[in-house]
């Protein structure tokens, strides 16, 4: 299915991946809600795709989504419905790496997604979601060692991924849910690991190694990544791997 016409809203959309993300759904013709905490670097973005792709195609809000969603992700769902007219798809990007806070990282990585799922019940019932995107990572299929929490984390989105796209189906609705599983990626969270270990500093040596292994990616490629995830119509369930050597969907064990 294209995308022209449909309405995105994508977390952690001012920088990184979730930059490539938005500038990837405007690039196929849809518009973008962009929520992200870093205020300044949002206005800017929005400032540059008005240039490149036009007026109109863009919203952005200030949002924490450690503390926000549960309160104000209906009032952001109203301001796409009065703008746009609605959603269509959800791309749940914002993530940290932060093993010195731990608590804060599980809030932000695993328990918004939880949360603005649970308000998506305030959308207007003649607009349903078309599909939800959460970004995974490696590491929630294999363990990053110097990063426990964050692995626990990133596993837990792609379980909830699955268990939804399963819940989801059994009960009729039209919606559809996948993971985005990339590797190393050139942002600002990589190059700020070694700072972030807390009392796993000793592993940086192991972690460096692993990024010498995988090698590094540009945002880029995850976001071609998302396009093949809300493309392709018959994926729901699925954890995409991207690598700098190309994409690859996991076979899980089956449940039967």
């Amino acid at each position: 299915m294209a995308l022209s016409g449909k309405v995105a809203l994508v977390t952690g959309a001012a920088m990184g991946i979730g930059r490539a993300m938005t500038e990837e759904l405007l690039k196929n013709g849809a518009k973008a809600v962009l929520l992200d905490i870093n205020t300044a670097a949002g206005k800017t973005l929005v400032e540059a795709l008005e240039k490149k792709f036009g007026k109109e195609k863009t919203l952005f809000a200030e949002c924490n989504v450690e503390f926000n969603l549960c309160v104000l992700f209906p009032s952001y769902f109203q301001k796409a419905a009065d703008t746009f007219g609605g959603i269509d798809i959800v791309c749940n990007n914002a993530g940290i790496l932060n093993e010195t806070e731990w608590e804060k990282m599980v809030s932000i990585n695993l328990v918004s997604i939880y949360l603005l799922l649970k308000n998506t019940q305030k959308l207007p019932p003649n607009k349903p979601l078309w599909v939800i995107v959460n970004t995974a990572s490696l590491a929630g299929l294999g363990p990053l060692p110097s990063c426990p929490v964050y692995t626990a984390t990133k596993h837990g989105i792609i379980g909830f991924t699955r268990a939804m796209a399963t819940l989801f189906e059994v009960e009729g609705y039209q919606v559809r849910f996948n993971a985005l599983c990339p590797g190393f990626v050139e942002t600002d969270l990589l190059t700020s690991i070694p700072e972030r270990l807390g009392k796993f500093s000793h592993m940086q040596e192991l972690t460096q190694r692993l990024v010498d292994n995988f090698g590094i990616m540009n945002v880029s490629q995850v976001a071609e990544g998302l396009m093949e995830l809300l493309l392709d119509e018959t994926k729901t369930g699925q954890a995409l791997t991207i690598r700098p050597t190309g994409r690859k969907y996991v076979e899980f064990p089956s449940q039967a």
